[in-house]
């Protein structure tokens, strides 16, 4: 199938990123490793899944670590099933250049097929990058990467229904999806990116292997969302001064060496590593507020991710906005698809056995009184 051919609806698109948790920070702490057998047999249970919800087709991106290549071998296997059939799946034919730009081009891609949400397998810097060309299409967060903020740790099973109750509108959009904060980075007036979770000032001045693990080298953090059980950048907010996701704020904090400021906290901002950070200043981010950086040189890091470099000539700044990327809310989709029956069929006509044995039992409802719901 050509990967502009029209796709049956309703569809759903699959991006699987195979860099995801495997970062430097495997190295200097001890972050668990998404094996590429895995993320492939996630997407395989997300197929059982959205298939039972009557999801027709999935529109999945093809990759060099052997993702797509699980799912196209179990694909040949599973055809012999037929009591449980899988969506058909168009692997799109794209370039790879193991980068951003990749997950970039698969998303304008399914975007121009009509996908009604996205399936991420991914970190926060994966998700980032999506967020930012996803416009309305809702998207599935699962967690494959290191510090896991924004995306959930979910069973794919679980994470597969509940897409697929949404896809087909089983469970309305409205319902089952909620609108997240971002925080949008302008260098000298203009736009430059967004992060989902935090945006922090290093003294770094390259970019080099892009995760950030060392705190003597912050100056400024803003993150959207802080809470006490988080782990990364966001940990440092989360235990000073907390801020949930569906709060309409956001925190700044102005950091600085160990021992000065207003107090020091010990914060897990990597799996495994717990170190010690001061805090100069603790404020509170209002929604349009834009934040001047004051440092004048350094690196921007993006949900954990060194971006953007500056210099003396730049002038940076951060601002919240309540205008974020759509996300399914996978535990209200299976609450409302409970409450509307969805999962259940009622036994019309009863076998004689069960009304032997129950019509007379006490503390049970008579037949008169029993009623489907």
């Amino acid at each position: 199938m050509s990967p502009l051919a029209p796709i049956e609806k309703p569809a759903v698109g699959i991006i699987a990123n195979p860099a995801s948790g495997r970062d430097v920070r495997r190295l200097v702490a001890k972050a668990s490793v998404f094996h590429t057998a895995e993320k492939s047999n996630m997407v395989q249970r997300a197929l059982t899944a959205l298939a039972s919800c009557g999801v027709r087709s999935a529109v999945m991106t093809r990759d060099l670590g052997g993702i797509a290549g699980g799912v196209l071998r179990a694909l040949e296997t599973h055809r012999a099933l037929p009591s449980a059939p899988w969506p058909s799946v168009t692997f799109l034919d794209l370039p790879i250049e193991d980068s951003a730009i990749d997950s970039v081009r698969a998303v304008d891609r399914m975007l121009e097929l009509g996908v009604a949400l996205i399936l991420v397998l991914g970190g926060d810097g994966t998700h980032r990058v999506i967020a930012g060309r996803c416009g309305s299409i809702p998207l599935v967060a699962l967690s494959t990467g290191t510090n896991n903020a924004f995306p959930e740790i979910r069973e794919a099973t679980i994470a597969g229904l509940a897409a697929g109750l949404i896809a087909t509108g089983a469970v309305s959009r409205e319902a089952g999806t909620v609108r997240n904060k971002v925080l949008r980075v302008r260098m000298n007036g203009e736009e430059r990116d967004l992060a989902l979770v935090d945006v922090c000032a290093s003294r770094d001045h390259w970019t080099g292997a892009r995760a950030v693990w060392k705190p003597e080298d912050l100056t400024e953090l803003f993150v959207t969302t802080a809470r006490a059980d988080a782990i990364g950048l966001s940990a440092i907010a989360g235990l000073t001064h907390p801020v949930e996701r569906s709060a309409q704020q956001g925190v700044r904090l102005k950091l600085c060496p160990v021992g000065e400021g207003i107090m020091t906290v010990r914060a897990p901002i990597a799996p495994g590593l717990i170190a010690p950070v001061g805090i100069a200043e603790i404020g509170t981010m209002h929604p349009g507020e834009e934040h001047m950086l004051e440092k004048r040189r350094g690196v921007l890091a993006l949900d954990g991710e060194r971006e953007i470099e500056f210099g003396p000539e730049s002038r940076l700044s951060v601002s919240l906005h309540l205008d974020g990327p759509l996300t399914v809310d996978i535990g209200r989709v299976m609450r409302l698809a409970v409450e509307q029956g969805l999962f259940a069929e009622q036994v019309r006509h009863r076998p004689a056995e069960y009304h032997e044995i129950y019509s007379t039992a006490p503390d049970q409802p008579t037949e008169e009184t029993w009623q489907p719901h």
